[in-house]
C-alpha cells in the first residue's frame, strides 16, 4: 500500500471540512506547507492533528483586479500555534485588513470545486 503523499492529505482533510496541520510530538513543532520531515527540527514522527484555527495578520496587501472583478485581499498569517500561512481574508473590503489584526480560519469554496482556507475577522464571542 501506497502513502497518501502529505499535500494530498491536507486537501482531502479541507475536502472533509476539517482544517488539519501536521504535528511533531516529539518536538511539538507545527508545520505548513506539508512535507514528510518538519523543517525546523527534521523532526520525522508527524501527525496530522487540528489547529486552533486562530492566528494573526502578518502581513497584507491588496492585488487589484480590471473591473468588473473585485479587488482582492492578500495576506500572511501566522497561526497561533506558529506557521504562517499565504492566503485571503474575506467579509471585509481588501483595504480593511490590517497587520495584526485577528483572524479565524474557515473553509470555502475555490476554484474547479476545491475547498479551501481562508480566514474571516474574529468577532467577539
Amino acid at each position: 500500500m501506497t502513502q497518501e503523499a502529505p499535500t494530498a492529505t491536507y486537501f482531502r482533510h479541507l475536502t472533509e471540512g476539517r482544517f488539519m496541520l501536521q504535528h511533531s510530538p516529539s518536538t511539538d513543532e507545527w508545520v505548513y506547507y506539508p512535507r514528510m520531515i518538519a523543517p525546523k527540527t527534521g523532526a520525522t514522527d508527524m501527525e496530522w492533528a487540528a489547529p486552533s484555527g486562530l492566528g494573526t495578520v502578518y502581513a497584507t496587501t491588496v492585488k487589484r483586479m480590471r473591473p468588473p472583478a473585485a479587488d482582492v485581499n492578500i495576506a500572511i498569517v501566522e497561526l497561533d500555534e506558529g506557521p504562517r500561512m499565504m492566503t485571503h481574508v474575506q467579509g471585509i473590503a481588501p483595504e480593511a485588513v490590517r497587520i495584526g489584526m485577528r483572524v479565524r480560519a474557515c473553509i470555502v469554496d475555490g476554484p474547479d470545486d476545491a475547498k479551501i482556507l481562508v480566514f474571516e475577522p474574529e468577532t467577539a464571542a
